[in-house]
């Protein structure tokens, strides 16, 4: 595989699944399902800039593994080797899934 290093405040996602039926069972063709709104962290930026202090990914508490809530309309959608990726800016996680 192709490896991508993000960049800045920018993080590589893996999508968990889309909602391939509706709840009564019905398929939905890909033109009407929704994003996943969860992902896998695969790589970080470095982080974020707050004026001229860099607060790094491992500060905010994200690291390469977790399974990570995003914004509906925030995720950047790539292809890369044949596998559908997200760039995610670091604004548009809204939070951890904690196990």
């Amino acid at each position: 595989m192709t490896k991508l290093r993000p960049i800045g405040d920018h993080v590589l996602v893996r999508p968990l699944g889309k909602e391939e039926k509706t709840a009564s069972g019905l398929f939905l063709p890909d033109s009407a399902q929704e994003k996943p709104q969860q992902g896998e962290i695969l790589a970080l930026g470095e982080g974020k800039y707050v004026g001229d202090t860099l607060i790094t990914f491992e500060k905010m508490g994200l690291k390469v593994g977790q399974i990570v809530l995003l914004s509906k309309y925030g995720p950047t959608e790539i292809k890369l080797d044949g596998e559908e990726f997200y760039i995610v800016d670091a604004n548009d996680i809204i939070g951890v899934v904690e196990k």
